[in-house]
């Protein structure tokens, strides 16, 4: 995600107020419910592709998006908005919704709108939002028109799923089938499941949840390679899954069990061509990667990269004599290929 853009922005006081409605002037009106003094927002805005991620902190307030504000144009958008602390109430003509934690909802900004946010006890409200298009979701809803205010409420198991990727988009931890784009194209494909798809779409829900699932898993998976956490029947009850809806996600990397051990053969060989690892024997590596000897690591490493553990070692030595610098995996088997 390096070519995205990403924005903070934190104030106090009266300024930071008059700084946030001067941003919001032609959007909503900003009415705090503290003492402007008080008052106090973050925000962290990123920008992925053609959408927007924005993730902010903030005392108790209301928006008010008033009729004048949508006569003026300029904001043809939805907004998936995941309450991760506090409490948010939002009302559009007849429809409304209270979000607690983990409660999420869409957001029709083509339309009048009012929503009071405040805080647990002393602390802000914390929202993360998903600000999409007309054309990236409208086209998957049966009535794009009154889908404001439908909601997922955090014991949903899509309620879960979609957190966790809102998380995921932040700080993508592996490279995923499509990247950021795919990811968010199957979240739309949810969010209209939950708003009321249209019939052409159905098919489109079950093969997003699948990316979706298959994209946390794996994400679990980088963070605990060097751990004993990657038990199938530890992963089934972590994400709710039976043993064959996990095997049929992974058919398309060669099963589970190759996708895991493929993923800590490429962490070992990024640990050897580091220089923080150069002195680390080779059995105290095969085993933090879960092998259960150094000779079981050394026959799958060799298979998988066509050369041992030590050669790789000796190549990168090499490599940081002739060129200064830290060789990237793509180097040294590109100069393997060569020879």
């Amino acid at each position: 995600m390096s070519e995205n853009i990403s924005a903070d922005e934190t104030g106090r006081g009266v300024h930071a107020l008059a700084q946030l409605r001067a941003a919001t002037a032609g959007i909503c009106d900003v009415i705090p419910l503290t003492a402007d003094d008080d008052f106090h927002v973050s925000t962290t805005t990123l920008a992925v592709g053609n959408t927007l991620l924005v993730e902010s902190f903030v005392t108790a307030l209301e928006y008010d998006r008033t009729p004048a504000h949508i006569a003026r144009g300029g904001l043809d958008h939805y907004q998936v908005t995941l309450c991760l602390q506090g409490e948010m109430r939002f009302a559009s003509g007849r429809r409304e919704v209270t979000l607690r934690p983990g409660d999420i909802c869409l957001i029709d900004m083509a339309q009048p709108n009012h929503t009071v946010l405040t805080g647990a006890g002393d602390d802000r409200a914390h929202l993360m939002v998903l600000i999409l298009s007309r054309p990236v979701l409208a086209p998957r809803l049966a009535h794009p028109d009154s889908a404001t205010a439908s909601s997922l409420p955090a014991s949903h198991h899509h309620a879960r799923l979609l957190a966790s990727q809102f998380a995921a988009l932040w700080q993508p931890t592996v490279p995923e089938a499509g990247g950021p784009a795919a990811t968010i194209e199957a979240m739309a494909d949810i969010i209209a499941g939950a708003a009321g798809s249209i019939v052409e779409v159905d098919g489109a829900i079950e093969r997003a949840e699948r990316h979706l699932y298959l994209a946390m898993i794996k994400r679990h998976i980088a963070a605990n390679l060097d751990t004993d956490a990657l038990a199938v029947q530890d992963l089934c009850r972590r994400f709710q899954i039976s043993r064959a809806s996990l095997y049929r996600l992974f058919e398309a990397d060669g099963g589970f069990a190759h996708y895991v051990q493929e993923q800590r053969l490429n962490r070992g060989l990024m640990l050897l061509i580091s220089p923080a690892s150069r002195d680390k024997r080779l059995i105290d590596l095969a085993v933090d990667l879960q092998f259960s000897s150094d000779s079981t690591f050394v026959r799958a490493f060799r298979r998988q990269f066509g050369l041992t553990p030590g050669e790789i070692r000796n190549m990168s030595e090499a490599w940081i004599r002739d060129h200064g610098e830290v060789p990237g995996p793509d180097d040294l088997l590109h100069r393997l290929g060569r020879h």
